[in-house]
């Protein structure tokens, strides 16, 4: 080890006491090497962020043992102070795996391509459409489906046409708007989602939801209070077109839902007539003629009913004393024993 090469360590040793880490003798040269980097960056190292390493893994190409092998350490140390690991996020993966990476890319197309074909109007068809279409716009960044279901409403922003969302981990997605034609079909997507959120927020319950998915009136969207922001992003519909705001889909839906679209194999719901408002949805029966003997035969059927009941009476009291008795008898043995 050369005379810089030890200044360094101290440096990096006298750094790793002020912040109170311990760092195991077979990770100091891998971690020096981060901390150093950091120090020099203006980053903060423990707890880094996956940005952060990912722009480390950048600027210190390497093999990918060699990358692994500072990925364990840097790891480790944010593991055995209490951090999760940076290094097990999507942009670190991407960032070593360049074939994980393209094959990502290819599938995030073809899912926003699907998320794009999903109708956005009509009942129950759009409420599903919306839904389902952020969902695989989600789906496409990489993220896994544990860390879709915990989304929350306050994880999505958007911030110049560009959708940000940002995980429990602390991991950030960006989807900003194509370079060439400057749109951006994932902040419409998601636009048309908190849409029939702020809706509900204003006009609970399905009756005056599915009037809006036929006939759209202008929602003004307010910024979210506290409640509405722990709300789950993504909820179950059930087949009456309810939401339950405080309920989240399950990570087996959301993989079935994600893997039906990719095959062409989701379910299809059509649009269904919706009445005009203010007018009844409720059949009216047709007015039936009873015959003469109609309300005799009822009368005679309750008088059965009454003596049958009468019966059950007197055999439930006999079946209550047996149980008595029973109890009785259990008793005296246990005192005799």
């Amino acid at each position: 080890m050369t005379s810089t090469e030890r200044e360094a360590s101290r440096r990096n040793d006298v750094h790793d006491a002020e912040l109170g880490l311990r760092i195991p003798s077979r990770y100091r040269h891998d971690w020096a090497l981060f901390a150093d980097w950091c120090s020099a960056a203006d980053h903060r190292p423990i707890p880094a962020t996956p940005e952060t390493l990912a722009l480390f893994l950048h600027e210190h190409p390497a093999t990918v043992a060699t990358q692994r092998r500072r990925l364990s350490a840097i790891n480790a140390v944010h593991t055995g102070h209490g951090y999760p690991a940076p290094g097990r996020t999507e942009t670190v993966r991407r960032r070593l795996d360049t074939t994980r990476a393209q094959r990502l890319d290819r599938l995030g197309r073809l899912l926003l391509q699907r998320a794009t074909e999903l109708p956005t109007e009509g009942w129950p068809s759009g409420l599903f459409g919306r839904r389902d279409a952020l969902l695989l716009v989600l789906a496409a960044t990489g993220m896994t489906f544990t860390d879709l279901t915990r989304l929350r409403r306050r994880d999505l922003r958007l911030n110049d046409d560009t959708l940000e969302v940002t995980i429990r981990a602390g991991e950030r997605f960006r989807l900003a708007p194509d370079p060439e034609t400057g749109d951006n079909p994932a902040a419409a997507i998601y636009r048309r989602w908190a849409e029939i959120q702020a809706f509900l927020d204003q006009y609970p319950g399905t009756h005056l939801l599915r009037h809006h998915l036929t006939d759209p009136i202008k929602i003004v969207t307010d910024p979210l209070d506290a409640e509405q922001g722990r709300q789950p992003l993504l909820c179950p519909i059930d087949r009456w077109g309810h939401l339950p705001h405080a309920q989240t889909m399950a990570v087996q839906s959301v993989s079935t839902l994600v893997r039906a679209h990719l095959s062409g194999q989701a379910p299809v719901r059509r649009a269904l007539p919706v009445p005009p408002q203010g007018t009844t949805e409720t059949p009216i029966e047709q007015e039936i003629d009873l015959d003469p003997g109609y309300y005799d035969r009822g009368v005679t059927a309750r008088h059965r009913a009454r003596k049958s009941l009468d019966d059950l009476t007197d055999l439930f009291d006999d079946i209550e004393a047996r149980a008595e008795a029973l109890l009785d008898d259990l008793l005296g043995v246990l005192e005799r024993g």
